[in-house]
């Protein structure tokens, strides 16, 4: 197949990417101009210069594609810069569904996220149910996925939670850190992507994405010490009601390092039910401990 992926240059986009080209496919690359750098493989890839959220700059960029791929979101809005959940999740959305309609492009893979919802506390929730209302209001033959934190080589999380317990003689911890994660392999939230492009049966369907076992946020930390050779985690739990009020006030820095819709997120927990997911993409889900060494060596 000819796939046209975006975010092709990201943490998931580079490992699909890889993915794509070993299945033997061939890819046609959405990049910013002046980024066409970030691209981990360029064999039989194919360059078009545009963005998610200039639907003219689509034109013409799935010509002769048979599916797409479009992976392009944030975890966090920079507004001042016009980064926004709405441009970023619903209008990308939005403008690639038309370009895919109007280019002749039947075969649709989306990525969403875990508890996304129409309801959500998090407004990155909201807006990712909203860009999925979009993809189930069309004609395509669209598969959605969901994954849970994502963890792999590059994976920004596990470099922040490595960095805070190596640097820090005691690490902080919002809350009593007994929220709970169940983080999701990069290799293999991308084989489903990949995969799905070969199983009809996929079209149409949502699929929750996670890892064998989920953890609170403390046993991450202890299992993400043990793998960076320490044994003891001295872990300084934080009360909401301290830590809350100070996130509202300087989240409006970009150097603040959360916001309160990730916070929101963060206590709310990220578990899912994976089974249908493992079972149609015959995968076995790797846990975060089973995954985490190979992690951090890469």
């Amino acid at each position: 197949m000819k796939v046209f992926l975006t975010g092709g240059t990201g943490f998931v986009g580079s490992e699909v990417l890889r993915q794509l080209l070993a299945a033997g496919h061939d890819v046609r690359a959405l990049v910013r101009e002046g980024s066409e750098d970030k691209l981990a493989f360029t064999e039989r890839v194919e360059i078009h210069c545009g963005d998610v959220t200039d639907a003219a700059s689509l034109v013409g960029a799935m010509e002769d594609c048979d599916a797409v791929i479009h992976l392009v979101g944030i975890i966090r809005e920079f507004p001042r810069r016009g980064i926004t959940f709405k441009e970023m999740h619903v209008t990308s959305t939005a403008n690639v569904l038309e370009a895919a309609v109007k280019q002749g492009v039947q075969r649709y893979l989306h990525m969403s996220a875990n508890g996304t919802r129409k309801c959500g506390r998090a407004a990155y929730h909201r807006s990712k149910w909203q860009a999925e209302e979009l993809v189930r209001d069309t004609d395509l033959d669209w598969t959605i996925f969901r994954p849970s934190i994502i963890f792999g080589p590059g994976s920004e999380f596990v470099k922040m939670l490595a960095e805070l317990i190596q640097r820090l003689p005691v690490v902080p911890v919002i809350g009593d850190g007994q929220y709970r994660m169940q983080p999701v392999a990069l290799e293999q939230v991308a084989a489903a992507f990949v995969k799905a492009l070969e199983k009809p049966e996929s079209i149409g369907a949502t699929y929750h994405l996670g890892g064998g076992a989920s953890y609170s946020y403390d046993e991450i930390l202890d299992i993400t010490a043990r793998s960076i050779g320490r044994e003891k985690v001295t872990k300084l739990h934080q009360p909401l009601f301290v830590i809350k009020p100070m996130i509202k006030m300087m989240q409006g820095s970009e150097y603040f390092p959360i916001t309160s819709d990730q916070l929101t997120m963060l206590i709310e927990g990220n578990v899912c039910a994976s089974a249908e997911w493992a079972q149609i993409f015959d995968l076995k889900p790797v846990s975060y401990a089973e995954g985490i060494d190979a992690c951090l060596q890469g």
